[in-house]
C-alpha cells in the first residue's frame, strides 16, 4: 500500500510537470513564482526545524559509544568511537558526515532454520548511500554554472573532473552514473526486501522517486536528442530566478522536459523541510553524535532541576540522638555518642 501511495504521488507531480510543459501560459507562474515560493518555504522550514531542535533540552549525555571509554592511563581509549574531548567529537562528526562511518560499521541480522541468528555485512547499503550523497553534492555544485555569471571556478573545475573520461558528446559525467546506480539500489532494496518493505512508508519511497525523476530528466536533457533543451535560455531563466527579478521575461521554447525537471525540483524544495530528508541538518544536532562521553570525569546536572532541601544523615542522627540511644542503636558520630 505504501508503494502504491508513493507512486500515485509521484505520478501526480509528473502530470503537473507535463501539464506545465504543454501549456505555455503556465510558464511564467512555474518559472518564477512557484520556485521563489518553494525556495522561501525551504529556507524558512529548514531554519524552523533547526531552531526547534536546537531549543530542545538534552538532560543527559547520551552519545552512542562503540569503543573503550577513557579511564586509566594504561588503558588505551577509543578517541573517535568514544570521544571524551571536543576535538574527538569533531573528528567523529567529520567521519560520520563525510564518510558515514556508523553505516559502514552496520550489520544486518537474519533468522535461519534452527532457529539460528546470522549476522552479515551491510557494505552495499553504505556504498549506495555514499554514491548517492557525494554525487548529489557534486551535481549541485556543478549547477552553480547556471546561477552565476561568470561561472565560478569550482563549478567549471568539478565539471572538468567529472567528465574526465570524455565519453560521448556532450561528455558523460561519472556522477550521473553513480547517482542513478545509488538511487536505483536504495529504491530496489526497499521494493525487493520483504522485511524492509513491511516497515517502509510512503515517506520512504516518495523522496527516492522524486530524486530519480530529477536525475533522469536531467540526463535526458543532456544526452537524448528528443529531450534536449536550449541551455542559453535555461541560464537566462536561472539568472532571473536567483536575482528575484520580477520584470524578467521567462524565455520561450526551452523544452517540455525542462519544465518537468523544474516541477520535480520545486516539489522537492517544498517537501524537504517536512520530511526525513532533514537528517541532512539534524545529524549535526543529534546528541548521540555531537556530545563528548565525559560522564566519568564530570557530573552533569539538569539546569532546570529545582533546589531541594536535603536532610543529611548527620543532621537526622543529631535530631533523634536521644531516641537512638534509648533504643540501644549505635551512633555513627562518636561525638554524639559521648554526649
Amino acid at each position: 500500500m505504501s508503494v502504491i501511495v508513493a507512486f500515485l504521488l509521484f505520478a501526480f507531480v509528473l502530470g503537473v510537470g507535463l501539464g506545465v510543459g504543454l501549456v505555455p501560459g503556465l510558464h511564467p507562474v512555474f518559472g518564477r513564482y512557484v520556485p521563489w515560493l518553494a525556495f522561501l518555504f525551504f529556507v524558512g522550514g529548514v531554519i524552523w526545524r533547526v531552531l526547534r531542535w536546537a531549543s530542545s533540552p538534552v538532560p543527559f549525555r547520551i552519545p552512542t559509544t562503540a569503543g573503550q571509554n577513557r579511564s586509566l592511563d594504561w588503558i588505551k581509549p577509543s578517541r573517535l568511537d568514544n570521544p571524551t574531548t571536543t576535538l574527538g567529537v569533531i573528528g567523529r562528526m567529520l567521519l560520520e558526515v563525510l564518510f558515514f562511518r556508523s553505516l559502514f560499521r552496520n550489520t544486518r541480522a537474519e533468522v535461519h532454520e534452527g532457529p539460528q541468528v546470522a549476522y552479515g555485512s551491510s557494505k552495499w547499503l553504505w556504498a549506495g548511500a555514499m554514491a548517492f550523497h557525494w554525487s548529489f553534492l557534486i551535481i549541485l555544485l556543478r549547477h552553480f554554472r547556471l546561477f552565476m555569471e561568470p561561472a565560478p571556478f569550482f563549478a567549471t573545475g568539478l565539471a572538468s573532473l567529472d567528465g574526465f573520461f570524455q565519453i560521448g558528446i556532450p561528455a558523460l559525467y561519472v556522477t550521473n552514473i553513480l547517482i542513478l546506480a545509488g538511487l536505483s539500489y536504495l529504491l530496489l532494496r526497499r521494493l525487493l526486501d520483504p522485511q524492509l518493505r513491511y516497515i517502509s512508508l510512503p515517506a520512504d519511497y516518495f523522496p527516492l522517486l522524486l530524486l530519480l525523476g530529477i536525475v533522469l530528466t536531467g540526463v535526458m536533457m543532456r544526452h537524448l536528442d528528443p529531450f534536449r533543451v536550449d541551455l542559453i535560455k535555461v541560464k537566462q531563466l536561472a539568472l532571473g530566478l536567483v536575482s528575484f527579478d520580477t520584470a524578467a521575461v521567462v524565455p520561450k521554447g526551452i523544452g517540455a522536459t525542462f519544465w518537468v525537471h523544474l516541477v520535480f525540483i520545486t516539489t522537492l524544495l517544498f517537501y524537504f523541510p517536512l520530511s526525513k530528508l532533514m537528517h541532512a541538518g539534524g545529524v549535526f544536532l543529534s546528541p548521540t553524535r555531537n556530545l563528548a562521553n565525559n560522564n566519568r570525569a564530570r557530573r552533569h546536572v539538569n539546569p532546570w532541576n529545582p533546589e531541594v532541601e536535603v536532610h543529611e544523615y548527620d543532621h537526622w542522627e543529631h535530631e533523634f540522638h536521644d531516641k537512638i540511644v534509648a533504643c540501644g542503636l549505635p551512633l555513627d558520630n562518636p561525638a554524639d555518642e559521648e554526649a
